[in-house]
């Protein structure tokens, strides 16, 4: 069996959208025998310092990260109907620098960009990369978005874009609910030389949490539980997957656990 580490991981401090809180996550991650794990909460640091502490006490190395909002144009373009537009980036701490540059971005996100959620851009992304590990994001990141979209040239120019800027410190991630992606992600791999990664967007510990993690997302949206249009995650699996379960869902593409 692969070691499998979690690199995309929402805790309770996604507000509205998390359900795992820190402690049984990191409980979770020893049962299940893993000796890393990341937290990647959506576009803040709140749960960073209690993460780090509480993980190297259990014997867990910590991976600080975000998944960061990338706004569409400038940080500063707020345009009704327009800038509500954003793509999502995940970003994972390498060293310390990288630690004093996530602070910068997610600060600047909130004081600068935000509209809507807290937004970086390109700009302030090309100032402040240096020390980060890159991964290109759910099916909510520009290349995936892109891909979606029917805009195969436009969704290569963002994994250019990022894979110069970042160098070896990018990666293209892939996940198990968004298998119509696989394809094109692999020949952007097999292109560029970029590594394929599998994460699994988490939001709650287990299966089980599943009904209690809709009903948040229901509060988030201000919907019922019945509303048939509302955003809801009953189509995939969004737990804190085992290794073995993650090498099942990727058995066709083994080098990306």
């Amino acid at each position: 069996m692969s070691k499998f580490v979690h690199l995309h991981t929402h805790t309770h401090y996604s507000l509205l959208d998390g359900l795992s809180q820190i402690d049984p996550l990191i409980e979770r991650a020893k049962k299940l025998g893993m000796d890393a794990l990341a937290i990647t909460d959506h576009g803040n640091l709140y749960g960073a310092i209690e993460f780090y502490k509480k993980a190297k006490a259990a014997g867990i190395k910590p991976i600080i990260g975000v998944e960061t909002y990338v706004a569409k144009r400038s940080r500063f373009s707020k345009e009704p109907h327009v800038d509500a537009e954003r793509y999502h980036l995940t970003l994972l701490v390498k060293d310390k620098e990288g630690y004093h540059n996530l602070i910068q971005l997610v600060t600047k996100s909130h004081l600068e960009g935000f509209y809507y959620k807290p937004r970086i851009d390109k700009e302030l992304l090309e100032r402040h990369f240096k020390g980060l590990i890159c991964l290109s994001g759910c099916f909510s990141g520009e290349v995936a978005k892109m891909l979606r979209a029917g805009r195969e040239q436009e969704a290569e120019d963002a994994v250019e874009y990022y894979h110069n800027l970042f160098g070896e410190d990018y990666y293209l991630e892939i996940q198990s609910h968004t298998p119509e992606l696989h394809k094109a992600m692999t020949e952007f791999s097999r292109k560029y030389d970029i590594p394929l990664v599998a994460t699994q967007d988490s939001h709650y510990p287990t299966r089980e949490d599943a009904p209690i993690h809709d009903i948040l997302l229901a509060i988030q949206t201000n919907n019922k539980i019945d509303d048939e249009e509302r955003l809801t995650f009953k189509d995939h699996d969004a737990s804190f997957r085992s290794a073995e379960e993650m090498e099942k869902a990727f058995k066709d593409l083994p080098e990306a656990i």
